[in-house]
C-alpha cells in the first residue's frame, strides 16, 4: 500500500463466501473481490473481521490468497492481509503467508485472547510480530476495534510502536465508533495513514486529513462510499449502517451480498461459531436498504 504521502482510498473488508461444507468459496471470492475493484475499490482487505478472519486456517489462507493473485489481484497494490492471533508464531505465519505472495500490507489486530494487557505487553507482543514479519512488511496497519477484540490501542502505543518501527508501521484503522479517538489518532498520528471503519465518520475524518478508509459496507454499497472518500457526506450511507446495526453485522453484511449478487443461498453461509441471519431478518433487512437505494431518484 502506498507512503502517507498518498491517500489510502477505500478498500472494501472482503466478506469471505463458504461452499455447503464450510469451505472458502475461491471462484465466489474472486470474483466478488474482482468486482469490488470494478466498481472502484482501491484494494481488497482480506481476512479482517467482515472477512472473519479470526476462524480462517493458515492453509485456506494460503490458497484464497493464491486464487486472487493467480485471478490478477496484484498483491504488492491491491491486497492487504488481515492478521488475527493470540501467539507471535500464529501472527507471523499469518503474515508470511501474504509476504510469499508479495504482499506488503497487512491489518495488524492485537492478541485478542489475552484481556487488559496493558501497553507494555501489547507492545512486546506487537515488536515481535513486527521483527517477525522482516522489513518486507512495510506497510502494517494497526488494528483498533475494541468491542470485538476487547484490546484498545492507544495514542501512546501507536506513538511507541510508530517510532520503533518506522519503516513497517504505517496507518492505524480506527474502528471503534469514537468519533474523539479517531479525532486524537488525527491530531498526535496524522503523518500516518489513518483509516476509519465506521463509515458515519468517514466524510468528517477526511476533511480532517485521514486517508481513506477499509469498510465493510463497500461490499454492498462501494458507489456511496466513493463520495465520502472525498469528503462528501452521503446521508443514504448513514442510513444503511443504522439498519444493519440491528443486526450481527457480518452475518448482515454477507447476506446484502448475496442479495446483491443475486446468490441469496451461497452468500448466506457463515463459519461456525457465526450464525447466518434467519429469513424473517433477511426479510426485514432487505426491504430497509432497498428503500434507502431507492431514494437516489429523491
Amino acid at each position: 500500500m502506498p507512503l502517507r504521502s498518498n491517500r489510502f482510498g477505500l478498500s472494501v473488508a472482503l466478506a469471505t463466501p463458504f461452499t455447503d461444507d464450510r469451505a472458502i468459496d475461491l471462484p465466489r471470492l474472486v470474483a466478488h473481490g474482482r468486482q469490488s475493484l470494478a466498481d472502484g475499490c482501491n484494494s481488497l482487505t482480506v481476512f479482517g473481521t467482515t472477512g472473519e478472519g479470526a476462524s480462517l486456517g493458515l492453509n485456506e489462507r494460503n490458497r484464497a490468497l493464491g486464487a486472487l493473485a493467480g485471478a490478477g489481484v496484484d498483491p504488492a497494490t491491491q491486497l492487504v492481509v488481515g492478521i488475527a492471533a493470540a501467539s507471535v508464531e500464529e501472527a507471523i505465519a499469518q503474515g508470511r503467508a501474504g509476504l510469499m505472495l508479495g504482499c506488503s500490507g497487512f491489518l495488524l489486530a492485537p492478541p485478542f485472547y489475552f484481556k487488559a494487557p496493558g501497553d507494555e505487553g501489547l507492545f512486546d507482543w506487537f515488536a515481535a510480530v513486527l521483527r517477525g514479519l522482516g522489513p518486507k512488511a512495510n506497510n502494517v496497519i494497526l488494528y483498533h476495534i475494541p468491542q470485538v477484540t476487547s484490546v484498545g490501542l492507544s495514542i501512546d502505543l501507536v506513538d511507541r510502536l510508530k517510532k520503533a518501527f518506522p519503516e513497517q508501521v504505517k496507518g492505524v484503522k480506527d474502528s471503534s465508533g469514537d468519533w474523539d479517538n479517531a479525532q486524537a489518532l488525527l491530531k498526535h498520528h496524522g503523518e500516518l495513514h489513518i483509516l476509519i471503519g465506521d463509515e458515519r465518520l468517514l466524510a468528517r475524518a477526511m476533511n480532517l486529513g485521514a486517508s481513506g478508509a477499509i469498510t465493510g459496507l463497500a461490499n454492498i454499497a462501494p458507489d456511496l462510499m466513493l463520495p465520502l472518500i472525498d469528503g462528501v457526506e452521503e446521508p443514504r450511507v448513514n442510513a444503511m449502517v443504522e439498519a444493519v446495526l440491528p443486526f450481527a453485522v457480518t452475518a448482515a453484511v454477507k447476506a446484502l451480498v448475496g442479495h446483491r449478487r443475486k446468490d441469496p443461498v451461497a452468500w448466506s453461509r457463515m463459519r461456525a461459531p457465526l450464525r447466518s441471519l434467519d429469513q424473517a431478518e433477511c426479510v426485514k433487512l432487505f426491504a430497509a436498504i432497498d428503500a434507502i437505494r431507492a431514494q437516489r431518484a429523491a
